[in-house]
């Protein structure tokens, strides 16, 4: 096998500008492919870690019925003041639960004394909320209190609309609402902060404390729209919802119909759909290196064989065994695919430390939220592409290995 190598790599060597152009091809093919993967899995990672750590959190427990009309902020399917303390006995006691955080959902009309609106708010405990959506602060511009997410009294206003009404920090404004009753109430607030605006159901929507939103809606009992839920390890995510799935199961109602329905973030936001598309892109990228190394060392075996049928001959003409002269050919096809992902891997491993040097900002969504980007991939990523590329050569290399292994050295000899 040691021989084989040898002849193989000498072989090689012998059309040096051949093999280096071949060998290239197939390394600007590997680091395109590692560029593209530390990319896209970092602008990945940040848009999914912006939407489940500062809005969605992982996992979301509803009332029955409640998604099919969120977009209304239903409040006559809210989660009763009993069903929700059982709700959150499951929780405390179900393993892979990090924490979270009861949320009252609803639609007022926000007043600076001046022009009027509407708006969408979520009433919160903002300890509870810090724990299933610890990124929240993040997105709050000039905070009353930098300590403090909000007390009771304090609203928290997003961004478009505070700007639109030339509402600041410390400025005082009316909310006025209507309870699931139709009656109408209205209480003062001062204004805790700007929440910056962020693609996704929820990302412009308000804030204030749970008790001031039980209390604007006229609440006789505490009911809850939705509870977030964070999950200890996100790749548990499926596992964890499940156990609260089962765990919520035997909650009926009088009816028997199912009490709770549990969402994860990928069912909650369009957003999947964008992942989706970039892991399919990825992909894509994947079998057009395919399709190059294929093409490359296809061409460079075959053109070897036409150009080596004398040489073949003589091989043969020695006593050289068919599969030794079969070997020697997918040796170089071995050694070039081999030549070609080693260099492509440093090239591109290369590639992804300069833009970790220099930052990747990269602009999404509808507002235009900057996201800075640390592209990296893993070991098994590049080991994966480099073995795709070693596979790919050595199958390239077969067809014309085993036309040169078939040739009859009477007629190898005499070929011109």
């Amino acid at each position: 096998m040691i021989k084989v190598m040898s002849l193989a790599i000498r072989n090689l060597l012998r059309y040096k500008r051949r093999t280096l152009l071949t060998g290239l091809l197939i390394a600007v093919g590997v680091m395109a492919v590692i560029v593209f993967t530390g990319l896209s899995g970092s602008f990945k990672r940040a848009i999914v870690g912006q939407i489940t750590d500062s809005v969605l959190s992982h996992l979301q427990v509803h009332k029955k019925g409640y998604m099919a009309s969120i977009d209304n902020l239903p409040l006559d399917r809210m989660i009763p003041e009993k069903p929700f303390h059982k709700l959150t006995d499951i929780l405390d006691q179900t393993p892979g639960v990090d924490g979270f955080s009861p949320r009252i959902k609803f639609g007022a009309m926000l007043s600076n004394f001046a022009q009027t609106t509407n708006v969408r708010l979520n009433g919160i405990d903002p300890k509870k909320e810090l724990t299933a959506v610890p990124l929240l602060p993040s997105r709050i511009k000039n905070p009353l209190n930098p300590d403090v997410l909000l007390t009771p009294g304090q609203v928290l206003l997003p961004e478009i609309l505070a700007k639109g009404m030339g509402i600041g920090t410390g400025d005082t404004v009316v909310l006025v609402a209507n309870n699931k009753d139709g009656s109408v109430n209205g209480m003062t607030f001062v204004v805790a902060g700007v929440v910056e605006s962020l693609m996704g159901p929820g990302g412009r929507d308000g804030y204030l404390h749970l008790d001031d939103a039980a209390s604007l809606l006229r609440m006789e009992t505490p009911e809850i729209s939705e509870v977030a839920v964070r999950v200890t390890g996100f790749d548990t995510l499926a596992t964890v919802a499940d156990r609260v799935n089962q765990a919520l199961t035997p909650m009926t109602t009088p009816k028997g119909q199912p009490l709770f329905e549990v969402h994860t973030w990928q069912q909650l936001t369009p957003f999947y759909n964008v992942v989706r598309m970039i892991d399919l892109m990825t992909l894509g990228i994947k079998i057009i290196l395919i399709a190059v190394v294929l093409i490359s060392v296809l061409n460079v075996m075959i053109m070897s064989v036409y150009e080596r049928v004398r040489e073949i001959g003589t091989l043969a003409a020695m006593g050289t065994q068919p599969f030794r002269i079969m070997a020697l050919f997918v040796a170089e096809g071995f050694c070039l695919g081999l030549t070609g992902a080693l260099v492509g891997a440093v090239l591109g491993t290369g590639v992804l430390w300069i833009l970790n040097l220099t930052g990747v900002e990269v602009a999404f969504g509808g507002a235009n939220q900057v996201f800075e980007l640390a592209p990296s991939v893993t070991p098994g990523e590049v080991i994966s592409a480099c073995l795709i590329v070693l596979l790919v050569s050595v199958l390239a290399s077969l067809q014309p290995a085993a036309k040169a292994a078939a040739l009859e050295p009477v007629d190898a000899l005499r070929h011109v």
